[in-house]
């Protein structure tokens, strides 16, 4: 679309910027585009002309959602799994395996369709950032060709080749870390911005994930870790030893973890350089504890809801969905959980043009069937997204 648009009548405006409260709320208010980013924002009596016009009708309007974890890579689905797990089974990360078979086994365009139908999805429910991480391959071809398909998607990719060790190297964990920093980085590398491993009980150990970390990070990507899911570990404070931009899960942390993060806050008081990124529907799946979001937040870390969608533990799109369980069973206000879902996923990619509608930031916008922003939280499961505006696009 060609030219300026226009969106007035905003009755609740979250910028996570200059306003009224930590959203930055601004009331009867109207936000500019022009070539795909916010010019302006100001009372909606005062609105420039524009060449296109949305009329969000007294609605709510908030950042697009930025969802900085999901593996929508894979062939396949586990739902079988999902009810053993319902029936008591404890979820043990075993079943990842069962995803790499049938992800080696399909075509592209197969795993092109998946990536297009979640993403799709995704859109729909109001995010308009979404990394994407390989992980189901565990090939150096399959890595390769699964961070491919998923730079045609996002700009956010994320090279996962230590998600664990497939049965072929069970035996030999050694030189499959071998083949991660060796071959099968030096083939995904070109198609990735991030790199991360599962550091967990029957994953990766310390010694493996700080060595694979490193290599990607020589490779010129940034890091991010799997974290502290499963049970106590080392991953967090590997994490902010390496600079990591967010560690991941973080749902059983020591007094020392939470401190390590609380330490890598920015002088100016704007929150902490490594993110603790949550992802509630992970417990949710497979009756799992929750991470005690309120603990992170009364220590000054940064925290980040994301979906973590994927066929096994959490095959989920909706951030609104992951909102609503923070917001439930996290302990985080509504407006702590809707930061964290925009500005704080921002944070954890280490951008600062998304997840806010201030000038100059990229014109994602989410036009609510309702009149605030509570409402994500106050009606779980109810479709509520009434419009998306993607890079200044109506969708």
């Amino acid at each position: 679309m060609s030219g300026s648009l226009l969106v007035d009548n905003i009755g609740e405006l979250v910028t996570n910027g200059a306003g009224e409260g930590p959203l930055g709320i601004r009331r009867n208010a109207a936000v500019l585009v022009e070539e795909g980013r916010v010019v302006w924002i100001g009372p909606s009596a005062y609105a420039p002309a524009a060449d296109h016009h949305v009329d969000a009708g007294g609605a709510a309007v908030l950042p697009g959602f930025v969802d900085s974890h999901a593996h929508l890579v894979f062939a396949g689905d586990r739902a079988t799994e999902f009810a053993a797990r319902m029936a008591g089974q404890p979820y043990t990360g075993g079943g990842i395996r069962t995803t790499v078979g049938a992800t080696r086994a399909a075509t592209d365009e197969e795993l092109r369709l998946t990536v297009r139908r979640l993403r799709g999805e995704a859109l729909r429910q109001g995010t308009t950032t979404m990394e994407i991480k390989s992980g189901y391959g565990l090939t150096v071809a399959d890595e390769a060709r699964s961070l491919r398909i998923a730079a045609e998607t996002s700009t956010e990719t994320t090279f996962l080749g230590a998600h664990v060790v497939p049965a072929e190297y069970a035996d030999r964990p050694d030189d499959y870390v071998g083949l991660v920093c060796g071959p099968m980085l030096a083939a995904a590398a070109p198609y990735a911005k991030w790199i991360d491993v599962f550091c967990e009980r029957g994953a990766f150990d310390v010694d493996h994930a700080r060595a694979i970390l490193a290599c990607g990070q020589a490779a010129g990507l940034g890091v991010r870790l799997h974290a502290n899911q499963l049970g106590p570990g080392p991953g967090v404070q590997l994490g902010v030893e390496l600079d990591a931009a967010s560690v991941d899960h973080c749902t059983h942390l020591s007094d020392a973890d939470v401190d390590a993060l609380a330490g890598t806050a920015h002088s100016d008081g704007s929150g902490t350089r490594t993110v603790a990124t949550l992802l509630p529907g992970a417990e949710f799946s497979t009756r799992s504890p929750y991470p005690d979001a309120r603990r992170l937040l009364d220590a000054g870390v940064t925290v980040a809801l994301a979906t973590d969608c994927n066929p096994g533990s959490s095959y989920t799109s909706s951030m609104p969905f992951c909102v609503a369980l923070a917001v439930r069973e996290m302990r985080m206000t509504p407006a702590e959980a809707v930061w964290a879902a925009t500005a704080g996923g921002a944070r954890a990619l280490r951008r600062d043009d998304i997840g806010v509608l201030t000038p100059g930031a990229r014109a994602d916008l989410v036009v609510l069937d309702a009149p605030s922003y509570l409402h994500l939280a106050y009606r779980p499961g109810v479709p509520l997204i009434r419009q998306v505006i993607r890079n200044g696009v109506p969708q």
